[in-house]
């Protein structure tokens, strides 16, 4: 029941960061520089959305998994 809900949540977390990821990069290819926020390390910008999208749609990917194998 909770793996199941963990993989509902993650698979939306990672469609709405694929999203964000696709629009910051649709507005610095029209010219727009307003995706990179400015921390104390590195900026964020488009490609940490991307990578954040991948890491919960693989968890969401390994939870469903697990929820199908288990007993």
């Amino acid at each position: 029941m909770l793996v199941k809900l963990i993989a509902r949540v993650t698979y939306w977390i990672g469609i709405a960061c694929l999203v964000l990821a696709f629009g910051f990069r649709l507005f610095n290819a029209m010219g727009y520089e307003f995706t990179h926020f400015t921390t104390r390390g590195n900026t964020i910008d488009f490609r940490s959305f991307l990578d954040a999208s991948l890491l919960f749609l693989f968890a969401s990917m390994a939870s469903s998994l697990y929820a199908r194998l288990e007993p």
